[in-house]
Parts: structure tokens; sequence; C-alpha cells
């Protein structure tokens, strides 16, 4: 087959295609714990490099579609390249969709959710696709200046279509310039509890009788203290956004207790650096020590007190930081001189055990 005037050698396609996905799958795991606005360069390269997957993939499919097409040409590798090929396209397809502003379920899974699912599945199955798929390019693919000006077009594709496709929707009003930065679209926002409860994989513990839970402050501090739910006043307060990565944001007014009170009650040691904060069912997430003295352990949302689902008696108000972050049912407040790095385990079996 003929290539095209801009389009790259097909081993040139195929490693460009390995190292677009690399760079889509960092920066959309980057995406998961990037909540400020200042962060939005994160998520415009997600998208460019998704799109210029589109073009690559294009080229590729093009030139395999006789060995798919034709059954007698398969081999028992040819299976696991279809599979790569349909998670491939329907991972851009349904970031494509979201991006637009149409934000359907797919059964009890918002398309967000799906589009992350499907882009990580393309990970694994594309390095068993390269056990037997794997060639080197070589020099001669690497010379000449249509190669270069080829590698530019792939990445111009990718910008320009980024760039058209968020114009088109301020000039069609598709409600995709309505999505936060983050992609996430509005629910709840000012209506006190009435905005979306989710939890973390199996984040569901019961509800919590106030009379026997206590808050307990201590770790690397002079003092340990413990709280109960009597002794908290919620004096200070917190207009803040909690963007969720399952795809919605939610802004209100949240009272409770600053952390920073907290921690000058019990004396951080010297070398404190982090603040870890642990939920009954195990979860836990840190903040740097300075971060964490302006959260806010919230006891009300909007002048509600907080219900079970949304982390009463006490959850984790953390501006700037993702919904997953923001710890729910929290029972403990540890001051550490090193960050928790278990605490990435535990956001995944949490709850298991309960």
């Amino acid at each position: 087959m003929t290539r095209s005037r801009f389009e790259l050698p097909p081993r040139l396609v195929d490693w460009s295609i390995l190292v677009t996905v690399g760079f889509v799958a960092a920066t959309g795991l980057l995406t998961l714990i990037s909540g400020r606005p200042s962060d939005a360069v994160v998520f415009a390269l997600h998208g460019v490099g998704g799109l210029a997957l589109v073009l690559l993939l294009f080229w590729k499919l093009r030139r395999v579609r006789p060995r798919v097409t034709v059954r007698r040409a398969w081999d028992r590798h040819t299976p696991v390249s279809i599979l790569l090929a349909l998670l491939a396209v329907g991972a851009l397809a349904t970031g494509a969709v979201w991006s637009f502003g149409v934000t359907p379920r797919l059964g009890p899974w918002p398309l967000l959710f799906v589009h992350m699912v499907l882009g990580a599945l393309v990970v694994p199955v594309l390095l068993v696709h390269l056990r037997s798929r794997f060639r080197l390019p070589s020099t001669h693919d690497f010379e000449g200046r249509r190669t270069a000006l080829s590698s530019l077009a792939v990445v111009g594709f990718g910008a320009l279509t980024w760039r058209l496709q968020r114009t088109a929707n301020r000039l069609l009003d598709t409600g995709g310039e309505d999505h936060r930065f983050t992609g996430s679209t509005e629910d709840g926002s000012d209506a006190g509890n009435a905005f979306p409860v989710t939890s973390w994989v199996a984040d569901d513990p019961d509800p919590i009788e106030a009379d026997a839970w206590t808050l307990r402050i201590g770790g690397e501090t002079r003092r340990e203290l413990e709280l109960t739910d009597s002794d908290l006043d919620p004096e200070n307060g917190h207009r803040a956004t909690l963007d969720c990565t399952s795809g919605w944001y939610s802004t209100h007014d949240w009272r409770g207790v600053r952390v920073g009170d907290l921690l000058d009650a019990v004396e951080p040691g010297t070398e404190a650096e982090w603040v870890s904060f642990r939920s009954v069912t195990g979860y836990r997430w840190s903040l740097p020590v300075e971060e964490a003295r302006e959260a806010l352990l919230a006891t009300h949302v909007d002048g509600e007190r907080l219900d079970h689902g949304h982390g009463y008696p006490l959850r984790l108000v953390a501006p700037g930081r993702r919904g997953f972050q923001w710890v729910k049912w929290v029972e403990a407040v540890d001051v550490t001189r090193r960050r928790d790095l278990g605490e990435w385990l535990a956001i995944f079996v949490s709850g298991f055990d309960r």
C-alpha cells in the first residue's frame, strides 16, 4: 500500500504508537491527582496525545487491514491485535464523546470511568502484543526530511484537533465548555448533602455512632490528643470544590476544624513533614505539613451536618486535591517524618475486610 505524503515508515508508526500510548497513560495517571487550575496543562497534554494517537492508529489500521479482514491471513497473535485495536478505539471514542459534553452512563458507570478503564487495559494488552510484533526501527527509517515532517504532522494534528474541538464546543454550545478543566461536570453545588455519594473501591462502612467514635491526633508530636464528637468546634470554614475522578464536581461551603489548629495543639516535631489522615475503613492519604495546616476536617456542608455517605462525623477537605484524596470517616491524624507510601495500597484494599 502506498504511503501518504506525511505518513511515517511502518516501524516508526508502530514505535510512535508505543511512545504515544505511554505518554497518554502517564498523563492520564497524573490527571487523577491534579486538581489545581495550574494543572490544566496536564489535561491538555493528555488530550493532545490522545488525538495524535488517532492519526497513528489510522495509519496502522490501514496498513494491517488485509491481515485482519482476510481470515486465512490470521495467525495465533491476530486475536490479541484485534482486541488491542478495539480497546484503543473504545478509549479514544469515549474520551472524545465526553469532551464534547455528552455524558451518558453505561449501566452503573459514567462514560469517563469507562474511558479510564479502557485506557488502562490498553497498556497490558499492548505489552502482550509487542511480544509477538516487536521490531526495532532501522537507521534508514529515521533518514530524510520526510520523517521529520511526518513526526511534526502527528504532533500538529493532535494539537490542532484539540484546539478545534474546544472551539467547536464553544461555538456549537455542546456542553463541553461547561466542563471544569479536569473534564468533570457540575453536580449538586451549594445543595448541602444533595451531591453524589461515591466511595473508592470497597470503602463502605456501617453508619458511625457518635458516642463510639473518637479522633486521635499524634505521631511525631510532643503530645497526643483525643477528641470526641462533642469536642469538635466547627468554627472555621472553607469554600472549596470537590472534584471526583468519576467525572463530576461540586462546590460547597464547608465548616469544621482547621487542621493547623489541631497540629498546634499537639506540636509536631522539627523533622515532621507529612500528615496522614486515616479513615475507619483503613483508607488513608497524606498531605505535606504546610498544605495540611490549611486543610479542614469538616463536620458540616452548606450549613448541614454531614450525612454518613459524605463522611460523618468528619471528612477531610483538601482544596486543590481530587475527591479520592478527601478522606471520609476520619478517625486518626498522624504526623510523620516520611510519606506513608503504603497509602497507595490502602486506598485499593480498604473496606474489603469489613
